[in-house]
């Protein structure tokens, strides 16, 4: 038959030898597809490359995969090459069908319900690209070379797919070597020239051999990190620092870094990780840390995610770096307390001396830098959900339908203490529902989605011999995020006031008032809509709040991964709190069936934290903190004003020093003028500039779906003197 191996080079590696292991296959691919793909430098002179292919890709999330459709499209195409298509789709299409993971029909109806959800995508990770920066392929086939010798039975497949893995990427960089000298000899322009120069005297030596000055790192950097896919370049600072250090000519460093940061926003690269302590509690900001926060506040860029670790010795000079970067009106850095978090990760039993390399990838996920796969979004279970299934005894009021637990009739209930026993048999069920879909999923990929490029970039895939999904790293803990606990926490607390200590309703008025989405009831609406909210430093709410969000972190430890580790909790709503919304219809602390509005941090439902950020702040602190090994997102909303004076700096900073000595994990800011994200909902094209700060992660406001635009609007300002 005609064969044409540029069709689908990833294809044509991977069935090369069709009796090698699965690893080996895939691997065979990335060398054919790097080896046959197209590659550029982009508007920055960075490396351009993609393992996508006509008919498959491959990604850092979900290994290779079979794009459904493709083939009788590319027969049309190129119909003398039929043969080969057809015989590719008929090989492939059954494998990637096996990927699929058990769910049942119950599972699936909680899904479906916004009530739950796990296991549905590969997620983040944070391999250790400065592995290559300072050891290059050759670095990386010694540690190859030396675990062969550990004696790890039946893994010779696994490391030959390893080696093609950093075959591949020599590969590229040998064509952007030949690439970039073929663009210095036709550029005119001295600048490019120049450019291009740089980048072949480079590859050169990168990524075989280490870097030997900061431009040289930030190529066998970019090509590493595009390679893998473009995800979360991690603790940046520290593993790229050496090169920086070593490089007399600061101002080539910074053209480079300039250029990074460019390209680094164009291709919506994730989570970048600054400063942080050792774990001897020495801080470890450096010039880089410095020189980054001032290229973020200078471009005014919503990407990368910028995150960055304090502790008990940050210096008063980041402190002020970090302050001027949130001024900016970014949204970023995004603060993590290393006091709080480092304690939550020794307790699922990582030592100090990993715990103090964690890192955040995606919007706020935590994970030990190249040492673990376990800051993913594993799933998310909807608090607000919980409530209406205990309420109405495990019926989907927005359905009609029996989808959760029995867990009795409310109306008949005689305390207070039963309605929050029903909600919390409810909340342990989901988190069960959560992680076994989870599990399913990680077993699935561990079986069918290897990733031998990763597990070159892994500290324990190569010791053990095992793919970075697998059970491979050193850690292989899970985190399942929370939405609505707030909404949950002042809905039990108006139950409780209003039906069972005032008693001036009962569960059945309630009820029938849900039901009636208020209509009919608006003395009822009315006192519940105004009942104390959690935010404003209130016993009563706060203890409730506290108890079921704590819950949540404690029964989640209580579930195993498959990847060999325990899952724990954290709150990054992402994009996902207007959805989950309109999921739930009428609660008890107000909200009526089709608003979007609900909460979308650990902190008040927006709008409803009155007393102040100090107030506010007294509230999260009763959450456990420490029990947070995801990241637990506050986020506060300050006004422009604030920020324009020194006092109002100073008073900002002390603020934030105040809740991370209290415990607080984690502090999010949006800077902006009130008035502003009014006109900007209403006049889009005026405000195309315009940043806040959402879930995990900032982005353009007017880019945001109309329900997560009111979310923000409704977040109530900090007023600070």
């Amino acid at each position: 038959m005609n064969y044409n191996p540029n069709i689908d080079p990833l294809l044509h590696g991977f069935f090369k030898d069709e009796s090698l292991e699965l690893s080996e296959r895939i691997a065979m691919g990335l060398v054919e597809c790097a080896r046959l793909g197209e590659i550029s430098f982009d508007r920055n002179y960075l490396p351009r490359f993609h393992f996508d292919c006509e008919m498959s890709n491959f990604s850092y999330s979900d290994s290779l995969c079979y794009k459904y459709g493709s083939a009788p499209d590319l027969v049309k195409e190129m119909p003398e090459y039929e043969e080969q298509i057809m015989s590719w789709r008929a090989k492939i299409d059954p494998l990637m069908r096996t990927r699929g993971y058990f769910c049942d029909a119950r599972q699936a109806t909680l899904s479906d319900a916004m009530a739950m959800w796990g296991g549905g995508w590969g997620g983040h990770s944070n391999p250790d690209f400065g592995r290559i920066v300072t050891l290059g392929t050759d670095g990386v086939r010694e540690i190859i070379a030396k675990c062969k010798t550990l004696g790890n039975p039946d893994s010779d497949w696994f490391y030959r797919g390893c080696e093609l893995a950093m075959d591949a990427l020599d590969i590229l960089g040998e064509r952007f070597c030949a690439l970039a000298r073929e663009k210095a000899a036709a550029e005119t322009d001295s600048v490019a020239k120049k450019c291009y120069e740089d980048a072949a005297r480079a590859f050169e030596v990168v990524p075989k051999k280490p870097a030997y000055d900061f431009t040289s790192a930030v190529y066998a950097f970019w090509l590493t990190f595009v390679t893998d896919g473009i995800d979360s370049p991690g603790r940046f600072d520290q593993y790229m620092w050496r090169a920086w250090e070593m490089t007399e000519d600061k101002d080539a460093a910074r053209e480079a870094l300039d250029r990074l940061w460019e390209t680094f926003h164009d291709t919506r690269t994730w989570n970048l990780c600054l400063a942080g302590s050792d774990e001897n509690w020495n801080d470890e900001a450096n010039e880089l840390t410095y020189e980054i926060l001032r290229i973020a506040r200078e471009k005014k860029f919503q990407t990368p995610n910028i995150t960055l670790r304090v502790h008990r010795n940050t210096p008063e000079k980041l402190w002020d770096a970090i302050t001027e970067t949130l001024a900016s009106g970014i949204g970023m850095p995004a603060l993590y307390n290393d006091e709080a978090v480092c304690v939550s990760l020794e307790k699922i039993g990582i030592p100090p001396c990993d715990s103090h390399d964690y890192c955040m990838n995606g919007c706020n996920q935590i994970d030990i830098m190249g040492k673990s796969h376990m800051g993913l979004e594993d799933g998310e279970v909807n608090f607000a959900k919980c409530l209406e299934y205990a309420l109405f005894n495990g019926v989907n009021p927005m359905t009609g339908k029996d989808e959760a637990l029995p867990t009795g009739d409310m109306r008949k209930a005689k305390s207070y203490e039963e309605v929050e026993s029903a909600f919390i048999t409810q909340l342990d069920y989901m988190c069960y529902a959560a992680c076994a879909l989870a599990n399913n999923a990680q077993h699935s990929r561990a079986a069918y989605g290897p990733n031998p490029y990763r597990s070159c970039l892994i500290e324990g895939c190569l010791e053990k011999g095992r793919d970075y999904r697998n059970g491979g790293p050193l850690y292989g803990h899970g985190q399942i995020l929370s939405e609505g606990a707030t909404d949950a926490g002042d809905s039990l607390y108006a139950i409780k006031k209003l039906v069972f200590v005032e008693k001036k309703y009962t569960m059945d008025d309630l009820l029938s008032a849900l039901e009636a989405n208020f209509e009919g009831y608006d003395q009822l609406y009315y006192d519940f809509k105004n009942c104390d909210k959690f935010g404003n430093d209130i016993d009563g709410v706060d203890e409730i709040c506290a108890k079921i969000t704590n819950r949540f972190l404690t029964v989640l430890k209580r579930h195993h991964t498959y990847r060999g580790g325990v899952y724990t909790g954290g709150c990054s709503t992402f994009s996902r709190a207007a959805s989950n919304g309109r999921a739930v219809a009428a609660l008890p602390n107000g909200k009526k069936r089709g608003e979007s509005l609900l909460a979308d941090s650990i902190a008040a439902v927006p709008g409803c934290d009155t007393h102040g950020p100090t107030s506010a702040i007294k509230s999260v602190l009763r959450y456990n903190h420490n029990e947070a090994g995801s990241g637990f997102v506050f986020q506060v909303k300050f006004d422009k004003k604030v920020f324009s004076t020194d006092k109002g700096k100073e008073s900002f900073k002390a603020l934030a020093k105040t809740f991370f000595a209290g415990g607080g994990q984690q502090y999010t800011v949006s800077v902006v003028n009130p008035e502003d994200l009014i006109e900007a909902q209403k006049n889009p094209d005026q405000y195309r500039n315009l940043i806040v700060r959402v879930g995990g992660y900032s982005d353009y406001f007017v880019n945001l779906e109309k329900g997560l635009q009111d979310n923000v609007i409704a977040r109530t300002f900090a007023e600070l003197g």
